[in-house]
């Protein structure tokens, strides 16, 4: 068995429970589905029922899986990791962060495996480099799409490419853990995500993502590069990434006046 055929292999909830039992995170055994249409519709419907933190459901295949400003993700079945976490907090400080420090956990949890993934602000987590036909990059390796739900419910859903060919990526600007030389099964990502987004929720309820934060402004390869962002509006704001604020905003130098973007598509500029 080839380690990209390993990776697809179904994920076993009690081994993903009973790793995160040794590394002491009390979150229960994740549910497993075959295909859903959006991991993060379904953990949303149960958090409305009750469902405790840290519940987790994981595809093998989602059909109307979504990613941030209403883009569809494609996942081909078995080929990356697809799932959704519940986080339960109220409306505080430190709340608005869960998206970016969620992406330091995916960026932190792929890096264990040798793969030296990197941060497109917001929380992209690429390869920094060109794309695999040439052009400019980054790389995109995985995705993060946090929504919330009334008072307390945070549903964070995370793709991420595991064993895909450069044939089954939908564009050339996308990679996989596979085309940057890293053989990884899924549910050894899963434990090892869970694990460093189970420390990254404490560290933004303890200290006010303190931790997570510095980590994440060390991760960003958007600071220092000059970046035009397309914000939701349609507009676009164009000069030097300088900085990360504490609650997450892009800080960029427009002809010397800093501006405070709070979301938008970041594209770098090439040489």
């Amino acid at each position: 068995m080839t380690g990209n055929e390993a990776s697809r292999i179904p994920i076993d909830p009690t081994f993903v429970e009973r790793r995160l039992a040794d590394r002491e995170v009390p979150w229960p055994a994740p549910h497993v589905v075959a295909t859903t249409g959006s991991t993060n519709a379904d953990l949303m419907q149960l958090a409305r029922e009750g469902a405790p933190e840290g519940t987790v459901i994981v595809a093998d295949e989602q059909t109307a899986g979504r990613g941030r400003l209403g883009r569809s993700w494609v996942s081909a079945p078995g080929s990356g990791l697809w799932c959704s976490v519940l986080v339960r907090m109220p409306a505080v400080d430190g709340r608005g962060l869960l998206p970016l420090v969620a992406g330091v956990a995916v960026a932190d949890a792929i890096r264990r495996h040798g793969v030296g993934a990197v941060l497109k602000w917001p929380n992209d987590v690429v390869m920094d480099g060109p794309a695999l036909d040439g052009s400019p990059g980054p790389r995109k390796l995985a995705g993060v799409l946090s929504e919330a739900d009334g008072d307390e419910a945070v549903v964070i859903g995370i793709g991420v490419n595991v064993s895909q060919s450069s044939e089954e990526l939908p564009i050339a600007a996308a990679t996989s853990l596979a085309l940057e030389g890293a053989e990884v099964s899924r549910q050894d990502l899963l434990v090892d995500i869970l694990t460093t987004l189970h420390a990254a929720v404490e560290d933004v309820r303890r200290n006010g993502a303190a931790t997570a934060m510095g980590q994440y402004r060390w991760l960003c390869l958007t600071v220092g590069r000059d970046v035009t962002v397309l914000l939701p509006s349609g507009e676009q704001v164009s000069g030097r990434a300088e900085g990360v604020a504490d609650d997450g905003q892009l800080i960029i130098d427009v002809a010397g006046q800093s501006v405070l973007v709070a979301a938008g598509d970041v594209i770098h500029a090439t040489i």
